[in-house]
């Protein structure tokens, strides 16, 4: 399972919305485009060192999902088929999107604008 920003802030919270799905998961996959965007939500937090222990706790658990040019080329495809259907979303989530699709992968987020990209099952928590 692909996790997005808001499933790995969620799963730092002890949100309860995401213990079943991580529990189920096969394999648990950040990608590196969500760990930067968790770093930059870290680093203005007030609970900064709080985060960033939990981080190195749970981080070792998970892959790290790096872009390669078959993410590349997913990417390209993703957007393009939301450029067509008039659906645009974040360039950030689009990496997410294309490494799930990439990796056949479900992705964990509550982002509903996933739900416009073809070949990607988002499971919502």
């Amino acid at each position: 399972m692909i996790l997005d920003t808001n499933a790995l802030s969620a799963w730092a919270q002890g949100d309860a919305g995401v213990e079943a799905p991580l529990r189920s998961a096969e394999r648990l996959v950040v990608p590196s485009v969500v760990l930067g965007e968790y770093y930059f939500g870290i680093r203005q937090s007030r609970h900064r060192l709080r985060y960033q222990n939990w981080l190195s706790r749970f981080l070792p658990l998970t892959e790290i999902a790096t872009v390669t040019s078959a993410t590349a080329d997913a990417y390209a495809d993703i957007r393009l088929e939301l450029k067509r259907l008039g659906a645009p979303i974040p360039p950030n989530d689009v990496w997410i999107a294309a490494l799930a699709r990439q990796h056949g992968l479900p992705l964990l987020s509550n982002d509903s604008h996933f739900d416009a990209v073809d070949r990607i099952q988002r499971i919502a928590f």
